[in-house]
């Protein structure tokens, strides 16, 4: 079994074990989210974690396309692409739960634009490739993929 198949095997088992039902989203093929509801799981957790709905709106852009069953290279999850320490420390259940994923994304956004003190492109970089690397770069690390990233969601906020 290749290691993408025991990857997505095991996404599976993770997620019938979070009780996954019928309304939820596995990995596994593409699934978009009509735009009415999509916004509306963004106001509500943008809201309750006081996070730019914008911003919240670019980042799900940038790393799933919208797609709640979105699985990176990496491991990452669902429509804002939790790593599973993230969506560990976040108490989301299942990633590819839309509500949990992004309520989940959105607490961390607002915990990395707490600890860069508002500065939005270092919270979003810390988001693509992770504090310690933000923190060790003094700024934006040099990796091309997170400048990239970076620009993108930048862009989208304008």
């Amino acid at each position: 079994m290749s290691p993408r198949a025991a990857w997505l095997t095991l996404c599976f088992v993770v997620a019938g074990l979070s009780g996954c039902s019928g309304n939820s989203f596995v990995p596994g093929g593409a699934h978009q989210m009509a735009s009415d509801q999509l916004q509306a799981l963004i106001r509500n957790a943008s809201s309750a974690n006081s996070v730019d709905p914008k911003l919240v709106a670019a980042v799900i852009d940038a790393e799933s396309g919208g797609d709640p069953s979105a699985v990176s290279r990496v491991g990452a999850q669902g429509l804002m692409q939790l790593m599973p320490d993230t969506w560990t420390q976040y108490g989301v259940g299942n990633p590819f739960d839309p509500v949990a994923n992004i309520d989940g994304g959105t607490r961390y956004l607002h915990d990395l634009l707490h600890r860069y003190r508002g500065n939005v492109k270092l919270a979003v970089a810390a988001y693509n490739a992770g504090p310690g690397a933000v923190d060790a770069a003094h700024g934006i690390p040099r990796f091309a993929e997170t400048r990239a990233y970076v620009e993108r969601v930048v862009a989208a906020l304008r």
